[in-house]
């Protein structure tokens, strides 16, 4: 299967990818299915997938946790080497087009102590819920790449 049939396939297509990568074989290797597997639990028991209830929680807090997945997957990349290509096309690609346009706008807000303001942590919040739609996504996609069930909808 090729990559680009592959995206489609979880309606992930708003991703802007070039077409020379989209034509290469989607096959991923054992190295893939052991970091897919990591990442997929880290993405499973955070924020990035979890309501963040409007009662509960702390926005600085979410945002932290997501931020931290940049460290966290660089260092899956890292521990699994060179051979797990298919799982860092992937992962570098929803790092820098999903999770880095949220943490960038955020960060500053978080700086300047904004979350201080109900309204700010609103909006903050239905972001966060449009966020989690795609790192949905993305986690049953880490789950079907580490040959895994699917748990992404357990609590459901």
């Amino acid at each position: 299967m090729k990559w680009k049939k592959w995206l489609e396939n979880w309606d992930m297509t708003s991703l802007k990818i070039s077409t020379g990568f989209l034509e290469m074989e989607w096959s991923p290797s054992e190295p893939d299915k052991k970091a897919s597997w990591d990442l997929y639990i880290e993405l499973l028991t955070r924020v990035s997938t979890q309501k963040l209830d409007v009662n509960y929680g702390d926005e600085k807090t979410a945002l932290d946790s997501l931020y931290s997945l940049f460290e966290t997957t660089r260092g899956i990349i890292k521990e699994h080497g060179k051979d797990c290509i298919e799982f860092t096309k992937l992962a570098v690609v929803v790092l820098n087009q999903k999770i880095r346009p949220f943490t960038q706008k955020w960060h500053r807000i978080a700086i300047s102590e904004d979350f201080n303001n109900p309204e700010i942590c609103t909006e903050f919040r239905n972001e966060l819920e449009e966020l989690q739609r795609d790192l949905h996504i993305y986690t049953q996609m880490l789950a079907q790449m580490a040959g895994v069930e699917d748990l992404t909808n357990l609590e459901e």
